[in-house]
């Protein structure tokens, strides 16, 4: 979903690196920008210096034309110089699609949270209901039509196309470790609601935070449901998990994962709490003035309010779930299950 306009925000950058190119954004803080194949078509990633090396925060996604402008910046940015660790923010494919293959490349070590390594290969070998089939029977029992739930199972492990491979093994990220990189120290915020555990870096000493995917300029941060915890409540999660970053100073230069870098902090978590109650809000008028109960699938135009392709769906419907789902954890709406396992949504 898209956010209220970020007018209020500092962008100390105009525009982001080209293609192949490096930008310093602070001392020893490198931005690289990556191409996506979808609707989101780049992520930014973020190379620390050392006085020999680098450590590299996410790693993009796994595909050809990443790689390509990876083998760039070996000749260019690194210079000669290798790549001695690697932290990935979390198991999503532009965020950890190269790690394996950037670790195999430098011997190089790759740092995350546990609940996202395990996450990752689940997905890969689609174990413990993180399955296709899993999420199809999920969306199905939330009312997608067969048309889209034959179309979603016709892209098989999409997870795997952008994470050819996962880390065989890992160094463990806890909220609150020390990560000492780039000449300075990085404190560990985890995240939760986006993905199972998010590490987000900060930095007092350089007044910078590497935000993953948690803050983001102008775009919400994806929160879904998932078969794994179909009745979860992802959003307070992700609404909880804010506070970690608001309590920042005022002055901190975020390095988002989508967007350009920004200042503001508490005026971007201000504004993704509106976001959110005010969607709650006509979610639950539009259940109340339903003639019959609803379906995540039939609120999707509610949330979404643009024609969406399969890969959007996708997100949408997980994320109409997670929005259903505060609003009955909260008392505000009640859920019903019919006798052929579908649920549906009532005031």
């Amino acid at each position: 979903m898209s956010a209220s306009p970020s007018v209020a925000l500092d962008y100390p950058f105009d525009a982001p690196p080209q293609a192949g190119e490096a930008r310093e954004v602070a001392p020893n803080i490198l931005w690289l920008r990556m191409p996506l194949p979808f609707a989101l078509d780049h992520i930014n990633l973020w190379m620390l210096r050392e006085s020999s090396a680098f450590t590299q925060v996410d790693c993009g996604y796994g595909d050809t034309a990443t790689r390509e402008l990876w083998a760039q910046h070996f000749d260019t940015t690194l210079d000669g110089r290798p790549i001695a660790h690697i932290v990935a923010t979390h198991c999503h494919p532009d965020h950890l699609g190269n790690a394996k293959w950037l670790s195999d490349r430098f011997g190089a070590a790759v740092a995350m949270t546990e609940g996202e390594y395990l996450a990752a290969h689940a997905i890969i070998d689609q174990r413990a209901t993180h399955g296709v089939s899993d999420t199809c029977a999920l969306f199905r029992r939330h009312g997608m039509t067969d048309e889209h739930l034959a179309a979603l199972a016709a892209r098989g492990n999409h997870y795997q196309r952008g994470v050819p491979e996962a880390p065989q093994q890992f160094e463990r990220l806890i909220a609150g470790d020390r990560i000492d990189a780039g000449a300075t120290t990085w404190r560990v915020i985890a995240g939760f609601g986006h993905s199972p555990e998010h590490a987000a870096l900060h930095s007092e000493e350089t007044g910078v935070l590497i935000s993953g995917d948690m803050l983001l300029p102008k775009i919400t941060t994806n929160v879904a449901v998932w078969p794994v915890e179909p009745d979860g409540d992802p959003l307070a999660r992700f609404l909880n998990s804010l506070a970690a970053f608001e309590s920042l100073p005022a002055g901190t230069l975020v390095l988002p994962s989508h967007g350009l870098p920004f200042r503001g902090i508490s005026i971007r978590v201000a504004q993704l709490r509106a976001h959110h109650e005010a969607r709650l809000h006509e979610l639950a008028e539009a259940v109340a003035k339903a003639t019959a109960p609803q379906s995540a699938a039939d609120v999707i135009p509610v949330l979404f309010r643009r024609p969406l392709d399969m890969q959007q769906r996708f997100f949408a419907m997980g994320e109409a779930i997670a929005h259903l789902n505060h609003l009955w954890h909260a008392g505000r709406l009640e859920r019903v299950i019919g006798a052929d396992h579908t649920i549906h949504f009532t005031a």
